[in-house]
């Protein structure tokens, strides 16, 4: 047992150490619901090295002690003088620094996080029971009275809504968030509606994905009660909307559990994947072609790799590397921090690219549809400030790189003037609102006027803005 916790020790030590990880029950959840691809990005030298000399080598030490058996009451007898001894030394250390620790546990919570091996023990228990332990995991069905409502029932085209969720891209690193780079030089040729206070549900994916698809708000989000109760996409399917999920990301969080989904990494596409890792382009592979074949009202969610670290320099084309010098590492720590902020404000502006030629795509379907198109990254990350890197920080931990990410729609003409939006007021309001992933869920039904009790008008972005 041990040489498990030292091995254990060394580990959390490592990411704790490198990277300003935080474990707690969030991070464990990343730990067993990523995928290879994530994994194998995280395994360095270094990691290597420090488990061999913090945790290997320890642990083989140990094991190779002989321990001779010794009588039971003396064994008894050393170990309750332990114990004893453990707790004098408490007693005496509370009463003589009671006030310095008391305060600096109150003003640092995060600090019990911290302290192996209880941190990872009390994070793989808190895992365990909320994923495998919860009591009845029946589908609680959400949402069974939606239907289409009048406005998109008697429109002559068909609608499509894109939702684009991005991946770890931060706010602060767009140029239509006023960031002094133009990461951005395609989306804002293209009459885009940008929320520049906008804010995500939780700071990794396993959280944030399936959050923002929920009828739960960040403060009341239950990350148990989410795995077995229908969605946003269940709802929709309710109301007969035609749905398809295409993801690059390493799957969907159980958001799309239900409805048709397609994994793109799967489709061999040689030219954009490599080691079963593909470039966003592969996102939009035949997207025309799915476009041609719709028949029916419909919402496509495609989900991007982004800016997936620690591994950047991977996540786009070469015709994408504009900031130099990069960091074509996946030990980010050991690059200086320009390299690093060059190679991740590539990965955006690659996502710029993305993004724009789905609304290309859409526009390019006009005469058949009436579009809209949804872009958001499912939380942002941080490069080395205050020596944190990548996501996963506990959210009242959480530094707003982390937390503050982009959000934006597009909606053609015909959109808002079928649908009565009026985008004057809702470049107002996008201005001068604070936004978040809660908003998704009811801004979404509304976009594609589904009438259901779930629907919270309060939460929908668009309300205001439609004419009366």
């Amino acid at each position: 047992m041990l040489v498990i916790l030292i091995i254990g020790c060394a580990a959390s030590n490592y990411f704790m150490s490198t990277y300003g990880a935080v474990i707690d029950k969030n991070m464990m959840t990343n730990v067993f619901e990523t995928d290879s691809q994530e994994a194998v990005a995280l395994i360095t030298p270094q990691l290597l090295i420090w488990l061999s000399l913090a945790g290997i080598v320890p642990a083989l030490i140990l094991a190779s002690i002989k321990i001779k058996p010794s009588r039971w009451w003396y064994t008894l007898l050393t170990r309750l003088v332990g114990v004893l001894a453990g707790l004098l030394i408490i007693i005496l250390v509370a009463s003589v620094f009671y006030k310095d620790y008391a305060s600096l546990f109150r003003n640092n919570k995060g600090v019990v996080k911290m302290v192996t091996p209880a941190n990872y023990i009390s994070a793989i228990s808190r895992y365990s029971n909320a994923r495998w332990f919860a009591g009845d995991q029946s589908l609680v069905k959400i949402g069974e009275d939606a239907k289409k409502g009048p406005l998109i029932s008697q429109q002559k085209k068909k609608t499509v809504v894109v939702f684009v969720v991005g991946e770890a891209s931060r706010a602060e690193n767009y140029s239509l968030n006023g960031y002094i780079r133009d990461t951005n030089p395609e989306m804002k040729k293209r009459d885009v509606i940008y929320f520049p206070n906008a804010s995500s549900c939780g700071t990794e994916t396993a959280i944030s994905v399936p959050c923002m698809f929920s009828n739960m708000s960040r403060k009341n989000y239950d990350a148990s009660l989410a795995r077995h109760q229908e969605g946003l996409l269940d709802v929709m399917a309710h109301a007969g909307i035609n749905l398809l999920w295409r993801d690059n990301d390493g799957g969907c969080k159980g958001a799309c559990a239900r409805i048709p989904h397609t994994d793109m990494t799967q489709w061999n596409l040689d030219a954009l994947c490599k080691d079963k890792s593909c470039w966003d382009d592969a996102i939009l592979h035949r997207f025309g072609n799915v476009l041609d074949g719709l028949q029916q009202d419909s919402v496509i969610v495609l989900h991007l790799m982004g800016s997936h670290g620690p591994a950047y320099y991977r996540r786009y084309p070469d015709k994408f590397r504009t900031f130099t010098p990069t960091c074509d590492s996946n030990q980010i720590q050991d690059c200086d921090r320009q390299s690093l902020i060059n190679t991740y404000d590539n990965t955006i502006l690659y996502t710029d690219d993305i993004v724009s030629r789905t609304i290309d795509e859409l526009k390019a379907h006009d005469d058949k549809f009436n579009t809209a198109l949804v872009y958001l990254s499912d939380h942002g990350e941080s490069l080395g400030e205050n020596g944190i890197y990548l996501h996963g920080t506990p959210y009242m931990l959480a530094p707003s790189q982390q937390t503050h990410i982009p959000f934006l729609f597009w909606l053609s003409k015909d959109y808002q003037q079928n649908f009565a939006i009026n985008a004057d007021c809702l470049t107002k309001k996008a201005a001068a609102e604070q936004v978040s992933q809660d908003n998704i869920f009811s801004t979404l039904l509304g976009m594609m006027d589904i009438k259901t009790s779930e629907y919270q008008s309060d939460m929908d972005i668009f309300a205001i803005c439609r004419k009366a």
